[in-house]
């Protein structure tokens, strides 16, 4: 595989990517290495398996992968996740990342993990938080992390130092690029201004877009009928997808469409296999298509109705997250002891 087609497989279904130019030069010089964190807070549902399926792709372009179970942020953020959770749902969150890149097609053993707390507390990087913390104001701080940290009237001084703890992440991870959700993208601008001044190299950003709910609008984590559970039964995915936010021929926040383009598709190209949407004879007969562009076009265009695409939709993410649905029904624990208040 050439430095074009490793770009390309790195850089596809990305809502952003700074800069490519640097991208491409990394890959002529080599394996460049691209890490991803997570906050071990609430459950992982359907949109974090977007990212797994990049992840896929990033591993299939020869690039080195790691994963950070952030807990020290998930407390410092608002204290989302309570000090004495942070063992239980770091474990839950790697098991179930595992999970997501074994569906998503790509060996979870080609993966690095690490734990923000087996490094964060280290001397090195203590001392470089704190010359950060001298040099970066308030409301840069703040401007970075707004899509992120929890807000309020009277922010909690954890929020500010979550920016520049995810700064020091990259350099401390060896990363050569930093891969999240587009809501990241005001932290690792922050990362490329001030990285260089702190004994690391600016990097390259690259970003997922963000799913819609399926109630339309943002998906919301604390709304159940906005996402799909990775636990959810196959009956509950298909009710979900059935109520969903998708008025026909519009795309514009269409969560049902975009679970197609992001998770979907690119799992049906990995196997190699085509989405069958079926109809009567009378309305025209089954729909096949090979890619998601042509969907797409059927479904502005009138020719797919959402009536003919929901149930396939829903048949189709209820399989790709079976695996995972399965893994997590046969480990219990890993839900009880992370969820207390909700599993127990």
């Amino acid at each position: 595989m050439d430095t074009a087609e490793r770009l390309e497989l790195a850089t596809r279904n990305t809502a952003e990517v700074v800069e490519e130019s640097e991208l491409e030069e990394l890959f002529d010089d080599g394996e460049p290495s691209v890490y991803i964190g997570y906050a071990p807070t609430g459950e992982m549902h359907i949109g974090h398996f977007t990212t797994m399926r990049k992840l896929a792709d990033f591993l299939g372009a020869g690039m080195d992968v790691t994963v950070l179970i952030a807990d020290l942020h998930a407390h410092l953020d608002d204290n989302k996740s309570p000090f004495d959770l942070l063992d239980a749902r770091s474990a839950y969150y790697e098991a179930t990342i595992e999970a997501m890149i074994d569906a998503a097609g790509a060996d979870p053993e080609g993966i690095d993990f690490a734990r923000g707390s087996d490094f964060q507390l280290g001397e090195e990087y203590t001392l470089e938080m704190y010359r950060m913390a001298a040099e970066t104001t308030l409301s840069r701080a703040q401007r970075a992390g707004s899509e992120v940290v929890r807000e309020s009237d009277s922010p909690k001084l954890g929020g500010l130092l979550y920016p520049l703890m995810q700064t020091l992440d990259v350099d401390a991870l060896d990363a050569d690029v930093a891969y999240g959700g587009i809501d990241q993208r005001g932290i690792y601008m922050l990362s490329r201004e001030i990285l260089p001044d702190h004994g690391g190299d600016a990097p390259v950003c690259m970003f997922a877009p963000l799913l819609s709910g399926l109630s339309g609008g943002k998906m919301s984590a604390s709304d159940e009928s906005s996402k799909v559970n990775l636990n959810d039964s196959h009956d509950e995915v298909v009710e979900k997808i059935e109520q969903a936010y998708c008025p026909a021929g519009e795309r514009e926040d269409n969560g049902v469409l975009e679970y197609m383009e992001y998770l979907v598709f690119p799992i049906l190209d990995e196997r190699d296999e085509e989405f069958v949407v079926e109809r009567p004879e009378e309305y025209g007969g089954d729909l096949t298509y090979e890619d998601y562009g042509s969907l797409e076009a059927d479904f502005v265009s009138g020719e797919l109705h959402p009536a003919d695409l929901k149930p396939a939709a829903g048949a189709a993410i209820s399989e790709v997250i079976a695996p995972i649905r399965e893994r997590l029904n046969d480990q219990p624990e890993l839900l009880a002891e992370a969820y207390p208040e909700k599993y127990d």
